[in-house]
C-alpha cells in the first residue's frame, strides 16, 4: 500500500437511511458500489481507500463493512454510532474488534445545536473513542472550529481527523472576504495546539461551483502550511465530489495544489499520513 484514498463513500439509495441525499439528484441519487470506483483509481494509481459513512445509522456501518470485507481495495471503515445511545458502547467495543473498523464520525455538521458535542449525556462516546485508540473523524463547518479546539483539549489522546478542511466556505469569497481569515484563524489553532490533522478533501464541493486550481489554493496552501504534511491526507470525498469534478479532475488538482512539496512530503499527503494515522495495514 502506497497512495491512499483517506475519504470516500459508498451508498445504496435503497437503504432509505440516507435523509440528506437529495431526491431525485442525477448524481448523488444512485447506488455507488466498489465496482464503480475500482477502475477510477487504476486509472489514478491509488492502491487503498478509506471507506466513511454517509448514514447516521449502526446498520449502514455493518453494511460498509460487508463491502469491505470483500474489496481488497477498502483498508478501513469510519462508521457509526448514536452518540445519544449509551447502550451502543457495546456496540462500539463489538466494532473495534473488526479488522477494518477504524472509527466513528457523528454527523455534527447536520445537528442544529452547535454545542452538542459538550453535552454530558454524550461524553462516554468519546471517552470510548479514545479508550479503544479508534479514530474520531470531525465532520462540521467553521462555525464549530471553537468548539472542536474545546472538544480536543479535552480529549488530548483521542486521534482526530478534520474532514475536508473544517468546510471553509468558499462559496462566500466575495460577499463575505472575511470568511477567510475567520475559518483560517480557526485552522492555525487546531493545528498549533492540539494533535489533530487534516483532509485535504471536500473543498471543490464549497466553492459553489465555477471554480478553478486559483480559488482553491489559498485554502490547501494554508491547510498544508499550518498542519504539515506529516498531518494532511489527501481524499476525493467520491462520489460527492462529482457534483463538482470527476475521480481523476480532482485528483489532478491536488497534485497542483501540492506540487511545491517535496517528493517526501507529497508522499505523506497521499498516503503515508493515512496509513499512519488510520494505522492502516
Amino acid at each position: 500500500m502506497k497512495t491512499v484514498d483517506a475519504h470516500q463513500h459508498f451508498w445504496n439509495p435503497a437503504r432509505d437511511d440516507y435523509g440528506w441525499l437529495p431526491e431525485g439528484d442525477a448524481i448523488l441519487d444512485r447506488s455507488y458500489t466498489p465496482a464503480d470506483l475500482e477502475s477510477q483509481l487504476k486509472q489514478v494509481g491509488v492502491d487503498a481507500t478509506v471507506l466513511v459513512q454517509a448514514a447516521p445509522t449502526l446498520e449502514e456501518t455493518e453494511y460498509l463493512l460487508g463491502i469491505a470485507d470483500v474489496t481488497p481495495f477498502v483498508a478501513g471503515v469510519v462508521g457509526w454510532i448514536d452518540f445519544e445511545d449509551r447502550t451502543h458502547m457495546a456496540h462500539l467495543r463489538r466494532l473495534a474488534r473488526h479488522p477494518k473498523f477504524l472509527g466513528v464520525r457523528p454527523m455534527i455538521q447536520n445537528i442544529p445545536e452547535d454545542e452538542w458535542m459538550f453535552r454530558s449525556d454524550i461524553q462516554w462516546a468519546f471517552e470510548t473513542v479514545a479508550e479503544l485508540d479508534l479514530a474520531l473523524d470531525a465532520l462540521g463547518f467553521p462555525r464549530h472550529l471553537a468548539n472542536f479546539l474545546k472538544l480536543l483539549k479535552r480529549y488530548p489522546d483521542m486521534r482526530v481527523v478534520l474532514d475536508h478542511c473544517m468546510k471553509p466556505q468558499i462559496r462566500d469569497r466575495e460577499s463575505d472576504p472575511g470568511h477567510f481569515r475567520f475559518w483560517a484563524d480557526g485552522m492555525s489553532r487546531l493545528a498549533g495546539e492540539t494533535r489533530a490533522c487534516c483532509k485535504l478533501s471536500g473543498i471543490i464541493t464549497e466553492t459553489g461551483g465555477g471554480w478553478d486550481t486559483d480559488v482553491l489554493r489559498p485554502y490547501a496552501a494554508h491547510v498544508l502550511t499550518a498542519f504539515g504534511s506529516d498531518r494532511v491526507m489527501w481524499g476525493s470525498d467520491w462520489p460527492v465530489s462529482r457534483l463538482e469534478a470527476e475521480y481523476e479532475e480532482w485528483h489532478r488538482v491536488a497534485r497542483i495544489l501540492t506540487g511545491d512539496l517535496g517528493e517526501a512530503a507529497a508522499k505523506r499527503v497521499f498516503g503515508e499520513t493515512a496509513i499512519e494515522f488510520y494505522r492502516l495495514t
